[in-house]
């Protein structure tokens, strides 16, 4: 058994929840949709990517800093929303928003968070973006969105996916509900209708009943009317869908299955990137969320051409086991992993990371056929055993 005082990477942090946390609440924050294949591929996806390190670069200092949408940050490492963090911990969304700040990065807060946007601005400083699922009452997103702006959040995040919830099975077996000392914090008192308990997932009946399935690209543009924060576009996974995307006014682009939560068997974020990298051609700036567990995938995904990654699940599960302190711990883990990445591969900066840095099966023939002997000699350690067809 791992202790607190013994984590040494961020995956250990879950293990640590799974003995904390209910067994509804665990396995409605590790689960995905129906086989899962999708779960494990956006982790094992990024452990088929393998660098090519540059030396004798003089790493002696090395400036992991960016910009985001116009915004200093200290790391290309950001959190992506979660939703009910107060089922992992009585703090919930303020806690990670104050370990967000304490970071010097962005924290993006769900809609479906158990503290509203104004407890969170309440926390202090801080750059935070908001989370927005459109439902079937316009006026009350409306509503939602100028909360947000008004508290301070700089940007919306538009979460495109989910016309209906992913099959999770987990949920149903467990006929998932939000515990009842608990509350959708933003739509408190709006009267759009509570997650009651049901045969099945309650989650899944309250979306079904709630999320508006018309959403369509006219609404990027119903958004921009009533907002004037920037939009970024959450859940492309394709180049058509990209420069749609970008087409409609999108700030920027979220690669994201949801983690793996929605639709099985779409491929691992770290595997649709470049397709969406190179539709969007520069004029917007393109982020990952999905597996990320090392600092090694945050240069995976830089070198694919993200401008930045978020990370899910890591959060509740830290959250669960260490409050605060455990969102704190991951990050500055993710930090510490990244820069050492960085100087190991001899990059001194974000700008020096590119496409050269790392091979991948899709590459040219040459390095397909090295990387796939190197694969074929590690799947007996991995247990990855997968069929590489050379085309």
């Amino acid at each position: 058994m791992t202790y607190i005082s013994e984590i040494t990477n961020v995956m250990e942090y879950e293990a640590l929840a799974k003995e904390k946390l209910p067994k509804m609440v665990y396995d409605y924050y590790a689960s995905g949709a129906e086989d899962q294949w999708t779960l494990q591929e956006n982790r094992n996806a990024f452990s088929r990517i393998l660098f090519r390190p540059r030396i004798l670069r003089d790493v002696s200092k090395i400036d992991m800093t960016t910009t985001v949408l116009g915004f200093n940050i200290s790391m290309p490492i950001m959190i992506a929303p979660t939703a009910f963090q107060k089922m992992a911990h009585p703090e919930g969304e303020c806690a990670t928003a104050r370990a967000a700040s304490a970071a010097g990065t962005i924290m993006t807060l769900s809609s479906w968070a158990t503290s509203s946007v104004e407890e969170v601005s309440s926390t202090g400083p801080g750059i935070r973006f908001f989370q927005l699922y459109v439902t079937k009452h316009r006026n009350v997103d409306a509503q939602l969105v100028k909360r947000a702006e008004r508290a301070g959040f700089k940007a919306i995040a538009l979460t495109v996916d989910t016309p209906r919830l992913g099959r999770r099975e987990a949920d149903i077996k467990n006929r998932f509900v939000l515990p009842p000392h608990l509350t959708l914090k933003n739509y408190e008192g709006l009267y759009i209708g509570k997650m009651d308990k049901t045969d099945d997932s309650g989650l899944a009946s309250y979306v079904a009943n709630q999320i508006d399935r018309s959403l369509n690209w006219k609404d990027v543009k119903w958004l921009q009317t009533i907002t004037s924060l920037p939009i970024l576009v959450k859940g492309v996974l394709t180049a058509e869908d990209a420069s749609l995307a970008i087409q409609y006014g999108a700030a920027g682009i979220i690669v994201s299955n949801h983690g793996a939560r929605q639709l099985d068997y779409v491929p691992a974020t770290v595997m649709a990137l470049e397709e969406v990298v190179q539709a969007a051609k520069g004029r917007v700036p393109v982020f990952l969320d999905g597996g990320v567990r090392r600092g090694t995938d945050v240069f995976k995904a830089l070198a694919l051409g993200a401008s930045g990654v978020f990370v899910g699940r890591p959060v509740p599960f830290s959250l669960a086991v260490d409050g605060e302190a455990g969102v704190r711990k991951v990050l500055q883990m993710l930090r510490d992993e990244f820069e050492l990445t960085m100087a190991l591969s001899g990059c001194r900066s974000l700008k020096e990371i590119t496409r050269n840095h790392i091979v991948t099966h899709w590459d040219t023939p040459g390095a397909v056929a090295r990387f796939r002997i190197f694969i074929l000699e590690l799947s007996p350690l991995t247990g990855n055993n997968q069929n590489w067809q050379l085309t």
